[in-house]
């Protein structure tokens, strides 16, 4: 019998160690008196392919380990630190159960998991109330095969505020288990680009604008494939970028709602190497459980809330260029649009403050690797064609009687391709984009209909060239009308949004799609919402949602109907059971829209 332990990573709780009677097995367990009793909570959900936990392999590897069992409080530049050694037995599949509870008042939190200095899992907190929600999550890791390989530094940063107001602290505990079921390969080698500080036990994420993204790094000879993940997404005045309005319209309607949030709703992501263009990133726009209504998200919360997608970019092209044995330049930017005063829109190079960004570098090395000799390939960069987009842009400015800003329309178009090509290889891009917004009654309300699509083709040319690909589609329509009265405020709103990609799949297994090999999804959520708040008084919230979803995924096709109204599901046709909540949540009501949305009238919250 063999017991593993992970030293650093219990704060708190007692502690039991249990084994299994297979004797390569190694399994930690804890519980705590601390988390609140799960009999009274609500279950929050994200609807998705169920993922199992502990598949079964070839018995040689069976383990489970608790990597973490923390309660974030008051954990602003305080993240979980512990230290992770690999089980003793040899593995090739790696799953994370993720478990959160929470009682209280608080507003969504993202929380980023990092392997030392690489990012491998970013997920969003659902909004507690005051008799607690409980919400399970189980994700596939084992993309990041090579790190669990070896001991690391496993940093959860989950950033939350305690004190008067805002008094949710989230129960976290996450889980691992290992087995070994010859899957599918995996990347050789997976480098950060991030701002490395595990050594400082902190989180490594980088904040765009302000922070330099540039890591300096040394590509191995022997790689033959390379591929880099981005994650990348908006927060505080960029949270909701997909309604921002062009700079000369943020002070359109100060005297009624206040300052608006600028650079257009246009968003592009951007890999340079070396200096070079070397692909792009169109944001799906993700919305939190705190975004637009809270009454949408409770229980089924937003699509990829708990496991924000990291889309990919082959640089296979680049490798000749990096293959010397020198440094080479990585860097992300992010940037939105200017829009001059005759119409033309061009790069802003920068956006507003902030976006949290990190990526990583998949490398697959040649088969016999180290054994087998390298030879050294042509230094000569790749070509590269990447004309700028062409926009489209259109704003108009509707006064009132009395000579105040009533209503701004505007809207975004852009199409853009990028091609980069070597001897091996070719990537190329095909994307489209479009945003129609107005806002009208001074401000107080407003519609966004965007689209973005895209396709992605990475093909390995020769006699017989291959290709593989990925093509993406983000529907999404919002409205909100703020109503505000010196007793109280209101948020009405309706929604229509959705995910869907198809790809043929790719070396190892994607941050994309989440899995090896073909896939496809297609998902679309729909609802109206109502917040109501009397000034020093309660709240109300309600809301209406319907999510449909269809995915395959490794030649197993699921489908999941779900429809829930004020915190209940009332209609389901996939695995979750039913969720009873209180049909309205009462809580005192906060002082703005802003305070609770992070947008939108008022002032922010404290």
């Amino acid at each position: 019998m063999v017991l593993t332990a992970l030293r650093g990573l219990l704060l708190w709780g007692n502690l039991a160690l249990v084994a299994s009677s297979n004797p390569n097995s190694q399994s930690l367990l804890q519980s705590s008196s601390q988390t609140p009793s799960s009999t009274s909570l609500q279950e929050s959900f994200q609807v998705y392919q169920p993922v199992l936990f502990d598949p079964s392999g070839d018995n040689s590897c069976d383990v489970e380990l608790l990597l973490m069992d923390h309660i974030f409080g008051a954990s602003y530049g305080s993240p979980f630190v512990g230290d992770y050694k690999p089980p003793r037995c040899v593995f090739d599949t790696v799953r994370i159960k993720l478990k959160v509870t929470a009682r209280g008042r608080q507003y969504d939190r993202l929380a980023l998991m990092y392997l030392g200095d690489n990012e491998v899992f970013r997920t969003s907190t659902a909004e507690p109330t005051t008799n607690g929600i409980v919400w399970t999550y189980i994700k596939e890791m084992s993309q990041y095969n090579s790190l669990w390989q070896a001991p690391q530094k496993l940093i959860f940063d989950l950033g939350n505020i305690i004190n008067d107001i805002y008094t949710g602290s989230f129960y976290v505990t996450l889980t691992a288990h290992f087995s070994y079921r010859q899957a599918a390969r995996t990347a050789d080698i997976i480098l950060p680009i991030s701002s490395k500080r595990s050594v400082s036990n902190s989180a490594s994420s980088f904040s765009v604008p302000t922070d330099n993204t540039t890591v300096m790094v040394e590509i191995p000879a022997a790689a033959m494939r390379a591929v880099v993940s981005i994650s990348a997404c908006g927060q505080s005045e960029e949270e909701f970028w997909w309604s921002n309005v062009p700079n000369e319209d943020t002070q359109g309607f100060e005297s009624t709602v206040g300052g608006l949030y600028g650079y257009t709703p246009f968003r592009e992501v951007q890999l340079y190497i070396d200096g070079i263009l070397a692909g792009l990133v169109w944001p799906f726009p993700i919305i939190f459980t705190g975004g637009v209504a809270p009454g949408y998200w409770r229980p089924i919360v937003g699509i990829d809330t708990f496991d924000l997608r990291q889309p990919e970019i082959d640089i296979s092209p680049f490798l000749p260029m990096l293959q010397d044995g020198e440094l080479h330049s990585f860097e992300i930017r992010v940037t939105g649009l200017n829009v001059s005063a005759d119409g033309k829109a061009t790069f802003a190079n920068t956006v507003g403050s902030y976006w949290v960004v990190t990526g990583n570098i998949f490398l697959y090395l040649e088969e016999g690797y180290p054994s087998k000799d390298v030879t050294m390939k042509d230094s000569q960069g790749p070509q590269v064609e990447a004309p700028l987009p062409t926009f489209s842009i259109s704003r108009k400015l509707a006064r009132n009687q009395s000579g105040g800003n009533e209503s701004l329309s505007y809207s975004v178009v852009a199409e853009r391709t990028f091609r980069t090509k070597s001897s091996q290889f070719s990537w190329s891009q095909t994307l489209s984009f479009s945003n129609s917004g107005l806002l009208n009654r001074q401000g107080y309300s407003q519609v966004n209909k965007q689209l973005t699509t895209g396709k992605n083709i990475i093909t390995e040319r020769g006699d017989t060239p291959t290709s593989n690909s990925t093509s993406f589609k983000y529907p999404l329509v919002v409205n909100a009308t703020y109503g505000i009265t010196a007793n109280g405020l209101t948020i009405d709103s309706w929604m229509l949004r959705g995910l869907n990609f198809e790809t043929t799949g790719g070396p190892g297994i994607s941050t994309y799609s989440l899995t090896s090999g073909p896939s496809y999804l297609r998902t679309t959520q729909s609802g109206k919402a109502r917040y109501s708040s009397v000034t020093g008084g309660s709240s109300t919230s309600w809301g209406d949602t319907v999510e449909k979803y269809e995915s395959e995924t490794n030649g197993q096709a699921y489908q999941q109907s779900v429809h829930a109204i004020n915190g209940t599901v009332v209609h389901n046709t996939g695995s979750q059971d039913k969720v009873q909540a209180t049909p309205q949540d009462h809580e005192s009501g906060r002082g703005s829209v802003k305070a609770i949305l992070g947008k939108g009238p008022g002032s922010p919250a404290p």
